[in-house]
């Protein structure tokens, strides 16, 4: 047995808490998802009953969404790198304090495990210079970050992008993807020879798609003549586009089942919340593709990716021009790991359950031997 079997996968959301004991072969040993909130002695009983359910892991590997520009690869936790999340914290004000909550809790009820820090953001660190730059006055870096497009959701690329290529029977290094994670938050990644080089998101998790409660990109003058004619202040603003706006703000609920079941049977509000999130999305797909200079699979993953054919009919319909192509029957039923293309599509659809715990793991092992 090597240093690192058996990985204990920490993934704390800004609303949820979902723990995988994976064994060597990346077999689920124990799992327990939850809602301990902020509640730190609710946090721990969390942990020591996952710990208690299964063998003792050999590491922990948690998600941390924001990485900024130093942390770019998954990296053993100690007190400097949470203070550089701390330091960090209010580019994902939602997901990193949570994470360091889960990395102390563990700490003080397995104190003897090793914790590993994998980031969302790493996938993206080597996004071509075009790519991650804003064309901003080189002054504002004084704030300390450097002001460019980090990407977010990349543990998921990173897993959808390798399995979509073994389903479709080829190497990673021959694919040009356009991975789509699409769920509560969602966001695509352009992914050339297995690495990133676009994606949509940009210095947060705001920018790009329409999403759940998140407005995605909107033109910072409308936000400016915002906050003059009405008085909005930034913790106002910063609440209205990450829990008020998106889905929910053009339909009154950011469930996509509701709003598709809503907008067929005509209601008018989600079939506009509907037709602007397959338009922002079949838009953002074309750029991705034009940014690899054409385009071998779309890949669909996440919770609105795999559990709305009705989002994935109309975003295939919508890039037909590219040569995706979509097997209608197929799409419907939306088996897990499963090529949803007909054999001769130019451009395959392909359909991928999401597994961030997979890449925790990976990356966690490849660290730590």
């Amino acid at each position: 047995m090597t240093s690192a079997d058996r990985i204990l996968t920490v993934n704390a959301g800004s609303s949820s808490l979902k723990l995988r004991l994976l064994g060597p072969g990346d077999e689920v040993l124990a799992t327990r998802d939850s809602a301990p909130g902020d509640d730190p002695e609710a946090l721990r009983a969390e942990l020591r009953t996952i710990l208690a359910a299964g063998p003792e892991p050999d590491a922990a590997a948690h998600r941390v969404v924001h990485g900024g520009a130093e942390l770019d690869r998954a990296t053993l936790v100690d007190a400097g790198v949470e203070e550089e999340l701390e330091r960090l914290a209010d580019l994902a004000p939602l997901h990193n304090p949570q994470a360091i909550r889960g990395m102390r809790a563990l700490v003080a009820v397995a104190p003897d495990l090793p914790n590993v820090a994998c980031f969302d953001t790493a996938f993206h660190a080597g996004l071509p210079a075009a790519a991650r730059t804003y064309a901003v006055p080189a002054g504002w870096a004084a704030g300390g970050v450097p002001l460019r497009r980090y990407g977010f959701h990349g543990l998921s690329h990173a897993y959808a992008g390798r399995r979509a290529a073994e389903l479709l029977g080829a190497s990673p290094a021959d694919l040009r993807l356009v991975t789509a994670h699409l769920g509560a938050g969602a966001s695509l990644a352009a992914v050339a020879g297995g690495r990133s080089v676009d994606t949509t998101m940009g210095f947060t998790p705001l920018e790009g798609l329409v999403m759940a409660t998140r407005a995605g990109s909107v033109d910072p003058g409308l936000l400016l003549w915002v906050q003059r004619r009405l008085g909005v202040g930034p913790e106002e603003m910063e609440r209205a586009l990450d829990r008020e706006s998106g889905l929910l703000a053009l339909a009154g609920t950011g469930d996509m089942r509701a709003i598709v079941a809503a907008a067929g049977q005509g209601e008018e509000r989600a079939t506009l919340a509907l037709d602007a999130y397959v338009h922002r999305l079949a838009a953002a797909i074309a750029a991705m593709a034009a940014a690899m200079g054409g385009l071998d699979a779309l890949v669909f993953t996440g919770g609105v990716g795999e559990n709305a054919p009705a989002v994935r009919e109309r975003a295939c319909a919508s890039t037909a021009f590219l040569g995706v192509g979509l097997d209608r029957a197929r799409n419907a039923r939306g088996a897990p790991d499963t090529v949803l293309s007909p054999s001769d599509a130019a451009v395959a659809v392909v359909l991928v359950a999401a597994r961030e715990d997979l890449e925790l793991a990976r990356q966690a092992r490849a660290l730590l031997g």
